[in-house]
């Protein structure tokens, strides 16, 4: 027995009687604990990899039959025109050996598959609705000119692809646009101990500063790119806890692509030094030899990178596929920033890491954790009956739990009348949007009115009825907001919910939700017809007017009338 495939195994078997009731109800599985099983081992990998919570997880999974071997797919925002759609198969085995390969019939559903789903020309006939209507939104950003970078990942509980399976990848021949991964056991169980600390030894290149400050230690210094590859080689993703854990990858990822191009330059890789910002660590304690006057080894205890994160990763891919062929990189270093910080300034890490990320876009949603409006609501919530997780956590969530991930989604549909912002420009909720979504007025009961009618809404749309319309699948944050205009009219408040009238507005929605729901829908359905008129309207269309939120005017019209 594989002690690492053992311990997925104890993990599957928690999710599949966590996601067995969903799984038939929206997945319309069988109880066959075998692909249950299967459907639970997929469901990890894309938690786990993407870094996303349950329900963003399980939104991912299309299993279900005519899938063309996908069994989950996950798009991105659009980003600097382009974006990125990850393509899931699992391949789970009974038996904790690890001894199974992934198969080359798996790996030519994939191809296939990117073939066939990313040509918006193609009639697709036989595949089911989850998959359809991802795809379609797909192809409505192909049409709209944005173009697709695909990330394919083989997931089992064994070895991976043999000589057969890496030809079938070689004949499929999709150049750059299409990247490869496979990911095991191992690889997971490494991402799950993420934060397990890190001890380990630096060797630097040259001379360093080392200076004591603010009741902190600060060394600047240099290290060579080689053992930037040796350190991630060894600890992975544990290195990156209080970093960004979902690497963006090389391919449509320009800052990225050209720190691989100064590597791969033997001209250029000496100069990588000057073209780089650099990384940051952070630890709880480091010493070295001062006696010393350069080429110091360090010893670190809990080291993490901070900022920097995109570097070392890619640092360690292109290493890891051109450095036998490329010669020595040894000429090639980066500027180092360790810090030693004071244990009794728990914040500090939080700031350090907010204003230090800015050389790729981030996900702030943890470096606003403890911002003071944050803190505001946490408090204010509290008080109402509900949890306000404004940390992420590997936990499910319980109906009273409020992450502010689903806050700010919520805020932003409901209250502040920006769907399409709600739902595609998520990475901006607590950036650019970020004083918009939670402004100083925003209070508790706003808060958990907004994503109890968001909830309607959504779970609406994960268990659409056989009646539902089609743009059901994509329209919660437009029927969400429209149902908030409602219940404010229906309550006598045109203009907010405070403490005083929340239990008032949590009966009507428990009472009334679907009635609310089904307002909202002849609202939609009005405007739609008022912008398409009486003609059919594809996937790819409704995907496209509620991703740009054309009908967002029309609705105000709808609102005043």
């Amino acid at each position: 027995m594989n002690v690492s495939a053992a311990i997925i195994d104890q993990r599957v078997t928690a999710l599949v009687e966590e996601l067995r009731d969903r799984a038939k109800q929206e997945l319309k599985l069988s109880g066959d604990d075998a692909k249950l099983r299967s459907v639970a081992f997929v469901f990890l990998c894309v938690r786990t990899l993407l870094d996303l919570d349950t329900d963003d997880a399980f939104d991912c999974l299309v299993e279900g039959g005519q899938d063309f071997g996908v069994d989950a797919i996950h798009i991105s925002e659009e980003r600097d025109g382009e974006f990125v759609v990850t393509l899931f198969q699992g391949k789970y085995s009974k038996s904790l050996d690890a001894g199974s390969g992934f198969p080359a019939t798996g790996l030519e559903k994939l191809a296939r598959a990117v073939r066939y789903l990313f040509d918006p020309d193609t009639l697709l006939t036989t595949i089911n609705t989850r998959l359809s209507t991802r795809v379609e939104e797909v192809r409505s950003l192909i049409r709209d000119g944005i173009i697709p970078q695909v990330r394919v990942i083989a997931c089992n509980n064994g070895r991976t692809w043999e000589s057969n399976g890496a030809e079938v990848i070689r004949v499929a021949n999709f150049g750059d646009q299409v990247t490869w991964e496979y990911v095991n056991h191992d690889d997971l169980v490494k991402i799950l101990q993420a934060t397990k600390p890190v001890d380990d030894r630096l060797q630097l290149t040259g001379k360093a500063l080392v200076e004591d400050m603010n009741f902190s230690r600060v060394l600047v210094g240099r290290v060579s790119v080689e053992e930037i590859h040796a350190l991630i080689s060894k600890h992975g993703d544990r290195l990156l806890e209080r970093n960004i854990r979902r690497y963006l990858g090389l391919r449509g990822n320009r800052v990225n692509e050209g720190i691989q191009a100064t590597l791969r330059s033997e001209e250029e890789r000496s100069r990588f030094y000057f073209y780089n910002n650099g990384i940051t660590l952070t630890c709880d304690k480091f010493s070295h030899n001062a006696l010393q006057s350069g080429d110091f080894q360090v010893q670190v205890e809990n080291m993490q990178i901070i900022n920097g994160g995109q570097t070392c990763m890619t640092i360690y891919r292109t290493l890891e596929m051109y450095g036998p062929a490329s010669g020595s990189f040894g000429p090639a270093s980066v500027l180092l920033r360790l810090y030693q910080l004071p244990s009794h300034d728990s914040d500090l890490v939080q700031r350090i890491t907010y204003a230090t990320n800015s050389q790729n876009p981030v996900d702030l949603r943890d470096l606003r954790a403890n911002d003071e409006r944050q803190r505001r609501l946490e408090l204010d919530i509290e008080q109402l009956g509900y949890t306000y997780r404004r940390k992420r956590t590997d936990h499910s969530t319980r109906p009273t739990d409020i992450t502010s991930g689903a806050a700010a989604q919520a805020v932003l549909a409901v209250w502040r009348r920006r769907p399409h912002q709600a739902k595609f420009f998520s990475r901006e909720h607590f950036g650019k949007l970020y004083d918009l979504t939670f402004s100083a007025d925003l209070s508790g009961a706003q808060v958990i009115v907004a994503v109890l009618l968001y909830r309607v809404a959504e779970n609406r749309r994960r268990r659409p009825r056989e009646t539902d319309p089609n743009y059901v699948r994509y329209a919660s944050a437009f029927i969400a907001m429209q149902m908030g205009r409602r219940l404010l009219s229906k309550l006598g408040r045109p203009a907010k919910i405070d403490h005083r009238a929340l239990a008032q507005a949590q009966s009507e929605i428990e009472a009334n939700g679907d009635a609310y729901f089904e307002a909202a829908l002849g609202d939609i359905e009005c405007a739609l017809k008022d912008l398409y008129g009486d003609r059919e309207i594809s996937l790819q269309q409704l995907a496209a007017t509620f991703r740009r939120g054309d009908l967002i005017n029309r609705l105000e019209a709808i609102a005043t009338i």
